[in-house]
């Protein structure tokens, strides 16, 4: 007969095991689990509103709101940067749109840390399409910083609006 509850008192100290419970059963656990899971902080989510880009200019794309900042390692009122403050691997996600039915030969997005392209994507603008990407980055913590980043080569000037610039700790 297979046991589809386990308390405290029908144990005793080092009986569960592999053979003791039917792996094929569900579970009801009471109390506290831990080692489980994944924290994922810091987060941050952020995004903007329209900047105007020069022809075939990178431009630090312009960041106005917060709507997720866990760790407060965004930086929207100055410098516009993430600073981890955690070291690790974190997943970046950059998303744009050229809010204009205006055709453009090309949008690149990149992430810049500590001031340098570090990765990113490019793509035809094509009435209203979104460029966006995501990318595993490593961070030192609090001597790295990451930006976003924008160029377009439309011949002239092209707004842009940011749809977000987010990140979030996976691990080391």
């Amino acid at each position: 007969m297979a046991i589809d509850k386990i308390t405290s008192a029908s144990i005793t100290t080092d009986a569960v095991g592999p053979t003791q419970l039917n792996e094929a059963s569900n579970y009801a656990f009471t109390g506290t689990v831990t080692g489980a899971g994944e924290d994922n902080k810091p987060i941050f989510k952020v995004s903007g509103g329209n900047l105007s880009l020069s022809h075939n200019t990178w431009t630090k794309l312009t960041i106005s709101s917060e709507a997720i900042d866990t760790g407060s390692c965004f930086d929207l009122a100055g410098t516009k940067r993430f600073v981890p403050n955690v070291a690790g691997k974190y997943l970046v996600l950059l998303s744009v749109t050229a809010p204009t039915s205006s055709d453009a030969d090309y949008i690149a997005i990149n992430i810049y840390k500590n001031g340098s392209n570090h990765t990113g994507a490019n793509g035809l603008n094509r009435d209203y399409n979104s460029v966006q990407f995501s990318s595993i980055v490593e961070a030192n913590g609090s001597s790295d910083y990451f930006e976003a980043y924008a160029e377009q080569e439309s011949g002239g000037n092209m707004n842009l609006s940011v749809n977000y610039f987010s990140g979030f700790y996976i691990g080391n």
